[in-house]
């Protein structure tokens, strides 16, 4: 018996990274997954993962997952997306938030075509998204939404400031992270008393993904600062499957998540650089 038995999962950015992982996992608990991303085949995208690849590897392991190809910046998209769900599966059980998109520029170089696109997919997506499989999930009083969120979302602190981070230009994204960490709080107290939990979670150290790497926010897979993405994935799964009251309006970071139910021993990191405390909804 899995944990996702009979359940229809929407994983979004799920051709590669953390995304991926979730997919194969929650496929092999059980759930029927819907894969969505919009790099279909290997090669359509200059970092390495697909849809195809993703579904391939759950097909061939017994599981069952569908590619659903899709812009998320776009409402139209989301909708196509959510109805492709329940026209394959029936209504989504469980919608996971994880598709990304962010561009390290300093503020004031930042190309507002770009800022516009990047709040389309990191923040307005998770709201259509969830507001579209509440529709279901309400009169069923019963689901559940997990979303990604990152270390990002906590802030450098108050100056003076005297250095400058090697990776700086991250003040979008972890704008984005923090709206979606304070959006995920305030839609479960909305909705719990459908029967609905909606968490957020972040990485305790950095994921070694294509993403990551690409931005040199990690050397490599290898990196040792870095989190196997299968925890990630657990924790995922812990915050899916949970009853509502015991973890709605958790954000909480992977590692953290896993020791606190006996799945891990010595949890490392805080999901931020430096060790500085988790946000204010973590510590809730």
């Amino acid at each position: 018996m899995g944990k996702l038995d009979g359940k229809v999962v929407l994983v979004t950015g799920a051709s590669r990274g953390i995304g991926k992982e979730i997919a194969v996992l929650f496929a092999s608990e059980g759930g029927k997954v819907v894969c969505a991303a919009r790099t279909v085949k290997e090669g359509d995208h200059p970092l390495e993962g697909s849809l195809n690849t993703t579904v391939n590897e759950i097909t061939q392991a017994g599981g069952e997952a569908t590619a659903a190809a899709a812009n998320i910046s776009l409402p139209e998209d989301c909708e196509r997306l959510v109805q492709s769900a329940k026209d394959t599966y029936g209504p989504v059980d469980v919608l996971v938030n994880n598709a990304a998109l962010t561009y390290f520029v300093p503020i004031k170089d930042y190309r507002l075509n770009r800022w516009m696109r990047s709040w389309a997919v990191n923040f307005h997506a998770p709201f259509i998204l969830s507001q579209l499989v509440m529709e279901d999930m309400i009169p069923r009083r019963s689901g559940s939404i997990v979303n990604i969120s990152s270390g990002a979302a906590i802030g450098p602190g108050r100056g003076p400031y005297k250095d400058v981070p090697q990776n700086s230009g991250g003040t979008c994204y972890g704008a984005e992270k923090a709206a979606l960490e304070r959006f995920s709080q305030g839609l479960a107290q909305e909705i719990y008393e459908y029967g609905i939990s909606v968490t957020a979670l972040s990485p305790s150290q950095v994921v070694p993904t294509p993403g990551t790497i690409f931005h040199h926010l990690v050397t490599g897979p290898d990196d040792p600062r870095g989190e196997n993405p299968r925890l990630m994935a657990d924790a995922a799964l812990i915050l899916a499957t949970e009853p509502v009251e015991k973890i709605s309006g958790r954000v909480t970071y992977s590692q953290q998540l896993l020791a606190e139910y006996g799945q891990l021993d010595n949890p490392q990191g805080t999901g931020s650089p430096g060790g500085r405390v988790g946000s204010g909804y973590s510590r809730t």
